[in-house]
C-alpha cells in the first residue's frame, strides 16, 4: 500500500520538532526561565524527543513498517540518540549550557518508549 503523501511531507513534523529543540537548546543558561523541580530538565529531554521519535516513525512509509516493524524502531531511536548527542554538542557552544551525559540518557529513554509503545500497537494487528 503506497503512502498517501510524498516522504517530504511526511518529513514536516519531524523537522519541526528538531527545530524547537534546536531553538531550545539555543538559549542561554542564564536565560532560561523554569521552575526550580528535580529532574525537570531531564523529564524535559524524555517527553520532547519521545515526540521527536513519534514524529520520525510517520516518516516511513507503511510497508516498510508493516515489513519491517524492528528496524523501524532501531532507526527512530538511532535518530534520536545521535540528534541528542548533536544537540549536547551544540549547547557546548551556548553561554551557561553543559554538556550532559544524563540529558543524552533521557533523550533515548524518551526515545525508546515512544518507539516500543509504537511496535507494541503496531505488533499487536
Amino acid at each position: 500500500m503506497k503512502s498517501r503523501f510524498p516522504v517530504i511531507v511526511r518529513m514536516i513534523p519531524m523537522l519541526t520538532v528538531m527545530g524547537i529543540i534546536f531553538f531550545l537548546s539555543h538559549q542561554p543558561g542564564d536565560q532560561l526561565d523554569v521552575a526550580d523541580l528535580p529532574f525537570l530538565d531531564k523529564i524535559g529531554h524524555f517527553v520532547f524527543y519521545g515526540i521527536l521519535a513519534g514524529t520520525i516513525l510517520l516518516v516511513p512509509s507503511q510497508e516498510f513498517k508493516r515489513s519491517r516493524p524492528v528496524l523501524t524502531v532501531v532507526i527512530a531511536v538511532s535518530i534520536c540518540f545521535i540528534y541528542g548527542i548533536t544537540d549536547e554538542f551544540h549547547q557546548s557552544f551556548i553561554p551557561h549550557r553543559f554538556v550532559s551525559a544524563a540529558d543524552i540518557l533521557a533523550d533515548a529513554m524518551g526515545a525508546l518508549c515512544v518507539s516500543l509503545y509504537w511496535l507494541k500497537k503496531n505488533a499487536c494487528r
